[in-house]
């Protein structure tokens, strides 16, 4: 014991020695240097710049946000104004949280319909493919730009303005808009591709993701509250590819973490008044890598337990960790039975902002936040701030039985698509689908 104390007392004075200034390090100013090193070389105001140019010489078309829009402002880290719309959204949805964690998207879309938010939900948006390029690397600059136009193109014919759902789609499309307009040779390329589809070379005012408008329509949400959350302690995982790619095109606010870190998720958890806990790993990966989860499983497991959710737990003792995209919340909540299984049972619910949102205003959360597709204890967390989840749950069994029986007719949250739709989109479609009043669940 005491020749163990002494090599740890001799390698804290090595590591000393080493870094003979670490101990009066201000780590935030780290961060802020690490972030601007991070950011594009051109700069964002840069890019913004270019892309005007770009515009009066007709070399793209800028899909502008109107002031049917309802923009609001939110300034980004360097203080430059960021414009949020808050209606008339396309829907850019995300595979991972279709796929694995369906409450993610339903849950938005139910926020939306409480705020009278009017929405799109665009059958013919595709992969923005980034999975493809963050995990294997198999694509290449003009197939990216591609993908990412045409889906811009079919938000802009119809005038809604774009809301990204995943992190990944939203960074690496900030990257895509990056390199089309800093790239001739990319628009020399890409522009006959786009020509044999009947389309131009569209790209958006700003690149914005479903978080950036649920913070600011946050404050106006939680009005709707019917759950206490005062006492709930809240840690919180900005994803990476939302605030670590281009990070400059992020918004921040000066009430969050002094402006220090991003505000959503934060600042949603924040406006819903529980307590936000800080861990040592809040800036850490939450492990799932992409190539990570696909070559070295084990690894993500780990990492998610080790260096998130045990710092959470053990330094914040969080209640719930709240994240703000797909693979996040996927690796969070799913890597925990790994640890489980060697004895380290944390159990620490998990959710999207979203769902957490969502919720807290009285959503079903079976039907809506459909917290069965979790591996965690949301139910303990939910039954913690009195949502009764037990009546919720005999409703939704028996709302499943009733549909396997032929006895009830499935609900929906918007008008459903017509076969004809997955064919065509036109702007004529826009106004059927918004022409009668979609059944809504609560």
């Amino acid at each position: 014991m005491q020749e163990e104390r002494e090599i740890q007392k001799k390698l804290h004075e090595e590591i000393k020695q080493a870094f003979p200034y670490a101990e009066d390090v201000d780590w935030n100013e780290i961060y802020q240097r690490v972030i601007y090193r991070y950011s594009t070389p051109h700069g964002i105001a840069h890019v913004k710049e270019e892309l005007e140019k770009l515009e009066e010489k007709g070399e793209i078309i800028v899909h502008h946000i109107k002031p049917y829009n309802n923009p609001v402002e939110a300034q980004t880290i360097n203080g430059l104004p960021k414009k949020i719309p808050t209606t008339r959204l396309w829907q850019h949805k995300s595979c991972g949280q279709c796929g694995h964690i369906p409450g993610y998207p339903t849950s938005v879309f139910w926020i939306m319909n409480k705020l009278e938010i009017d929405y799109m939900d665009e059958p013919h948006q595709t992969s923005c493919t980034g999975w493809n390029y963050h995990a294997s690397g198999a694509s290449n600059p003009v197939a990216l730009a591609g993908v990412y136009v045409r889906n811009m193109w079919r938000a802009y014919e119809i005038d809604y303005f774009p809301l990204i759902h995943c992190g990944t789609s939203f960074g690496h499309y900030k990257e895509i808009r990056n390199m089309i307009v800093l790239y001739p040779q990319i628009r020399e390329k890409l522009r006959p591709i786009m020509r044999k589809l009947g389309m131009d070379i569209v790209v958006p005012e700003e690149v914005v993701h479903y978080s950036e408008w649920l913070f600011v329509m946050s404050k106006k949400a939680a009005q709707h509250k019917k759950y206490d959350v005062s006492n709930i302690r809240a840690a919180v995982h900005t994803p990476c590819h939302v605030y670590k790619l281009v990070p400059d095109d992020t918004i921040y606010d000066p009430n969050v973490w002094q402006g220090r870190r991003p505000a959503p998720p934060t600042g949603t958890v924040l406006n819903f008044g529980a307590k936000i806990v800080d861990y040592s790993t809040w800036w850490d990966c939450c492990g799932f890598g992409f190539r990570h989860i696909l070559t070295e499983r084990e690894f993500t497991r780990s990492f998610a337990l080790f260096k998130k959710v045990i710092p959470a737990v053990e330094e914040g003792k969080a209640d719930v960790f709240v994240t703000s995209d797909t693979g996040c919340v996927t690796t969070l909540d799913k890597s925990q039975w790994a640890g489980k299984a060697h004895g380290f049972n944390y159990n620490l619910p998990v959710l999207s902002d979203a769902q957490f949102a969502a919720i807290l205003m009285g959503a079903d959360p079976y039907k809506i936040g459909q917290i069965h597709w979790h591996a965690t204890d949301v139910e303990g967390f939910l039954r913690k701030i009195g949502v009764p989840v037990d009546e919720y749950k005999e409703q939704f069994l028996q709302y499943l039985a009733d549909l396997r029986a032929g006895n009830a007719q499935p609900e929906y949250l918007y008008k459903p698509h017509r076969k004809i739709d997955f064919y065509l989109a036109l702007p004529d479609r826009v106004k059927w689908y918004k022409g009668e009043q979609a059944q809504k669940v609560s």
